[in-house]
């Protein structure tokens, strides 16, 4: 029997007084880490609180493990973690109880949460600083505050919505390490919400886009690095056209420019060796080579000039 999608989206809509923000998104989807991409008021935000049961559907549902938001938010709610993106702390708590106090409404008990409270922040590298009050944290103390709230009850999916929002580079680097272990531990899936396509590619295996509502991509990631490593562009020396024919005889497909550059994509079965030796042959010379890179922007600006696409 196959297992359940992590999230299903059934004709799902969603509207804000007579204005419809998600339009009708349908599909099914389980990988272990998915980044929401779109351009500000394409929905992602939306479509997250709907998952969450904080905005109805208009049309249409939604699943989440098998439970529709539309009559078991309760059960969904118990298996989901979220960082939002903007501060939502208690003014007066420190770290720990405030995590433990989160914890508790996520339906620990409260030995169980503040002994998750105290993981939780040794886990992200607050453990020395757990009693502090909040106000006095840093920026990015904060956002790892978020985090170890997001993680602390044990959650099966979670949302991180901006993660890196406002960080410095250093501390950008420790939140994504973070959320690639994260990712790594358990059986645990997560969503991830970034207008920086960097953090999505570095964390996450799939990505959807979003665009006007409607979703115009969902993509494997790992399938287009895969087939980016067999998309080659050369710098030639020598005879580029005898050397393009040939390549096109071993059965790779060849675009050449100015008679000294050529993209190529190689043919199942031929290496990179291969166009070396093709080159030494028709008098030729490979004076540099590079892979196709940037894959994931590749993919966000092809789906932003389709237009609307559909679900």
């Amino acid at each position: 029997m196959d297992a359940k999608p992590v999230i299903e989206l059934v004709g799902l809509e969603v509207c804000f007084g007579e204005r419809t923000i998600l339009k009708n998104l349908e599909g099914k989807f389980s990988g272990r880490a998915i980044g929401l991409l779109g351009p500000n008021g394409a929905g992602k935000s939306t479509l997250i609180n709907t998952l969450m049961g904080f905005y109805p559907p208009a049309k249409g549902t939604a699943r989440v493990f098998g439970h529709d938001i539309r009559t078991g938010i309760r059960s969904v709610r118990r298996l989901i973690g979220y960082m939002p993106e903007n501060e939502s702390f208690i003014a007066g708590m420190s770290a720990v109880e405030f995590i433990r106090f989160m914890a508790e409404l996520a339906g620990l008990p409260p030995e169980a949460a503040l002994e998750r409270a105290h993981e939780a922040l040794f886990y992200v590298g607050l453990g020395e600083a757990r009693y502090r009050k909040l106000e006095e944290y840093s920026l990015g103390m904060k956002q790892l505050v978020k985090l170890a709230q997001a993680i602390a009850h044990g959650p099966q999916l979670l949302f991180l919505d901006e993660p890196t929002n406002g960080l410095d580079p250093p501390a950008r680097q420790r939140m994504i390490r973070l959320i690639r272990d994260v990712r790594e531990r358990g059986n645990l899936h997560l969503i991830l919400c970034s207008h920086l396509l960097r953090d999505v590619e570095e964390c996450c295996e799939e990505v959807l886009i979003l665009k006007e509502g409607r979703i115009v991509q969902y993509s494997n990631l790992e399938e287009e690095r895969r087939a980016n490593r067999r998309f080659l562009e050369l710098e030639i020396e020598g005879d580029g056209e005898a050397f393009a024919a040939a390549a096109k005889d071993l059965g790779c497909e060849c675009a050449l420019s100015a008679g000294r550059r050529l993209k190529t994509v190689l043919a199942d079965g031929v290496e990179v060796r291969d166009l070396y030796r093709t080159a030494a042959q028709c008098g030729a010379r490979i004076r540099r080579l590079s892979h196709k890179r940037d894959s994931l922007e590749d993919i966000f600006l092809k789906a932003m000039s389709n237009g609307n696409g559909g679900s």
